[in-house]
């Protein structure tokens, strides 16, 4: 077993600087949790805690149902991937591989099989005998990656460990680090600020925002059933629109009113949104579920929609189109053949199943969330 838990750990650094608060994560054995979340959210001073690198101030660590809080580093059984690669120079890979096993006194035949195994399966056996400076990035992150293999550890712990590379190795290696947790069946913690990464890598995500632990869920949950404002803008490319307005009273239907445009309610928003009559919130619609009128004509809940086009972005597979309405920006993700012209009052179709309500408050409680998870 080579579960990990956190139970209300928090850490303040000099100065009261609180960098994460009560955080409380249970991470299965096997499992891949990613957490992400905006430069300072805490989210590699939860890995570092983990990691021993740096001290809680309160709560409790657990590696196996051992407690680890005053366990140093070196022997909590983890091993970590850093953004900087900390590769020695003047060591060939081979070197590199095997240095940490010759510190815990491996047997020199048991580290060369390691060495072997660990260049087989990251396929970097006919680079062993070149230095660092003779590889590119992605070499690189494949050697740093094979000395935690060769460590065979619990728990695998990476920080940001593609943010150095190129938009084309940052794909191809999140690949290979997804077969490799596959392979090796193994525990992993991922930090990253990247979403599209916590999304394609994830098991599960853990969305931070100063130093709390928003949203706990699998990929799919957490896009298609967001907490909170924060969270429904951080998860998704391009991120959510947001448009605040009024909700009214209409008869029998409950109307949003942003001013420049109204929008039909379904009826099961009902129940939700008739606390908020008279009052504005926050509507979000994600841009994929907003189309252009001859892609959209099967929906069972369209609201046609008149928007001024700003800019045009072909994107090959797809167009973003960014476009106003009234006071309120937004971006429709559209079909590649679809035909818009720069200052064209152009009509689109917001898709309100696909529709989400936000308090308008800072925090922004997603007022469906309840209804959406039912």
């Amino acid at each position: 077993m080579a579960e990990v838990r956190l139970e209300s750990v928090s850490k303040v650094f000099p100065g009261n600087v609180l960098a994460v608060d009560n955080i409380t994560l249970q991470i299965k054995d096997k499992e891949f949790l990613v957490l992400v979340g905006p430069s300072g959210c805490g989210k590699s001073t939860t890995l570092r805690m983990v990691a021993g690198l740096e001290e809680i101030t309160n709560g409790k660590i657990f590696i196996s149902d051992r407690l680890v809080n005053d366990v140093p580093p070196k022997d909590r059984d983890i091993a970590m991937v850093f953004q900087n690669y900390a590769l020695y120079p003047h060591m060939t890979v081979e070197e590199n591989l095997e240095f940490g096993l010759k510190l815990r006194k491996i047997p020199k035949e048991e580290r060369k099989k390691r060495v072997r195994d660990a260049a087989e399966i990251l396929d970097i056996a006919h680079l062993l005998d070149r230095k660092p400076k003779a590889l590119s990035g992605g070499q690189r992150q494949r050697v740093a990656v094979g000395r935690a293999i060769v460590r065979h550890p619990k728990v695998f712990l990476f920080d940001e460990p593609l943010s150095n590379l190129d938009a084309k190795l940052r794909v191809q290696m999140r690949t290979e680090i997804s077969k490799l947790h596959s392979r090796l069946q193994a525990t992993m913690i991922y930090v990253t600020h990247d979403q599209v990464e916590a999304m394609t890598m994830g098991d599960r995500i853990v969305v931070m925002k100063d130093g709390i632990a928003l949203q706990i869920d699998d990929p799919i949950s957490l896009y298609d059933h967001p907490v909170n404002k924060f969270v429904a803008g951080f998860i998704g490319t391009p991120p959510m629109n947001f448009m605040t307005g009024t909700v009214e009273q209409n008869n029998s239907t409950l109307v949003f009113n942003e001013g420049s445009f109204h929008l039909n309610l379904p009826s099961r928003y009902h129940e939700a949104l008739k606390p908020f009559v008279n009052k504005q919130v926050v509507f979000g619609i994600r841009p994929e579920d907003i189309y252009d009128p001859s892609y959209g004509t099967e929906l069972p809940n369209k609201q046609d929609v008149s928007a001024k086009v700003e800019v045009i972005e072909p994107m090959g597979s797809e167009i973003y189109l960014y476009m106003t309405t009234g006071k309120n920006p937004f971006i429709a993700r559209v079909e590649p053949h679809v035909r818009a012209e720069l200052d064209e009052q152009k009509k689109i179709i917001f898709n309100m199943d696909k529709a989400h309500f936000f308090e308008n408050t800072a925090e922004g409680k997603n007022l469906l969330y309840d209804i959406e998870r039912n």
